[in-house]
Formats: C-alpha cells, sequence, structure tokens
C-alpha cells in the first residue's frame, strides 16, 4: 500500500480527550497458548465508511475456532450495542479470557 501510496480511511484517534479516571489494563495473552474453544475471545469494533459518515461493527470471535460468537453494527459509537453483542455471546457460553481493546465502548461501567 506505501509503494502504491494508498491510505486506509478511518476516523484518527482522539489524543485529547484522554480520561485519566478510565482504569490502564495490562496485556496479558503475549505468551500465552491457545488451545481450546472457549479460553479466549476478543473483541472489537471496525468503521465501515458510508457515503455520508461510518457505519460500526463490533464482532466478538473465540480464538481458537476463529467462530464470531456475536456481532452487532450501529451508526453511533456508544457502549450498548457493544453491550447487547456480549449479552448474546454470553448466552452461549463462558471463556476463560475475554479481551478487547481499551476504547470506552468495553471499558465502560455497564
Amino acid at each position: 500500500m506505501r509503494l502504491m501510496r494508498l491510505e486506509a480511511i478511518y476516523p484518527k484517534p482522539k489524543l485529547n480527550g484522554v480520561d485519566h479516571k478510565h482504569r490502564i489494563y495490562p496485556y496479558l495473552l503475549r505468551d500465552v497458548p491457545i488451545v481450546r474453544v472457549d479460553q479466549v475471545w476478543s473483541t472489537d469494533i471496525t468503521y465501515v465508511p458510508m457515503s455520508q459518515g461510518f457505519m460500526y461493527l463490533a464482532a466478538l470471535i473465540d480464538w481458537h475456532s476463529r467462530y464470531v460468537l456475536a456481532w452487532r453494527l450501529s451508526n453511533t459509537l456508544d457502549s450498548s450495542f457493544c453491550q447487547e453483542m456480549l449479552d448474546e455471546a454470553l448466552s452461549r457460553g463462558r471463556p476463560e479470557v475475554c479481551n478487547g481493546d481499551q476504547g470506552v465502548q468495553f471499558a465502560s461501567e455497564a
């Protein structure tokens, strides 16, 4: 992409609005072998560009099987659609570890 001067289009991070009350958790899975289903789940949000604005796709997958356990699409970045996604996935099973980024949607009190 660099050679062709292509660049992904997505909202850039807002570095000026850091909430110092928000707890930062260390990454604990660096050298952990993932050997079974429901050992580690992972979640993240991606931005889907539209003609005007973005849609937000959140997904939760099992690391071992690569199975998508739940997903939600939203036109806002509030935490409710992530909470619904997590509730759906937890109705099907429980992981030993649920890994996500430290964005406000995944680190909110809810």
